[in-house]
């Protein structure tokens, strides 16, 4: 299970992020470079083998019984100082094969809820999300 699989705060962030982009079941080119870059910016590629921390994470996505529980796990295992910055990649991660799909919303809303987010924010974040891509698909300010 995810309790034995994830031991550190890197693998805790990694597999978040994972889950972020599987969440619809598929993973776009746009989301295996999104989440490639996210996890580089992030600076761990330094300590992680991402190859392996994928298959790790597909051999026990499928016995989620529970996501607030795992994401309660994730975050506990983050500790994170930076909610809303965390949300945000969340966010980016969820839209960047841009579709929002309707488990992708509830993912989101648990994460934020997980987080302690306030529906304000969480609106705020979605909404400079989706408009950041438009601008970078579109070009259009």
């Amino acid at each position: 299970m995810y309790t034995t699989a994830i031991q550190s705060q890197d693998e805790a962030l990694t597999h978040l992020f994972f889950h972020c982009c599987l969440k619809d079941k598929e993973l776009a080119d746009a989301e295996l470079e999104t989440v490639s870059n996210k996890l580089v910016t992030v600076g761990l590629n330094k300590t992680l083998n991402f190859k392996d921390e994928i298959v790790k994470y597909r051999e026990y996505s499928a016995e989620i019984t529970d996501e607030n529980e795992y994401l309660q796990y994730l975050v506990e295992q983050i500790n994170p100082a930076n909610e809303l910055a965390l949300f945000s990649y969340c966010a980016e991660l969820v839209l960047s094969d841009d579709i929002l799909a309707p488990e992708e919303e509830t993912l989101l809303h648990n994460i934020a809820e997980t987080l302690g987010i306030s529906n304000e924010e969480q609106d705020i974040v979605k909404r400079l999300m989706i408009q950041r891509k438009v601008v970078e698909t579109d070009k259009l300010f």
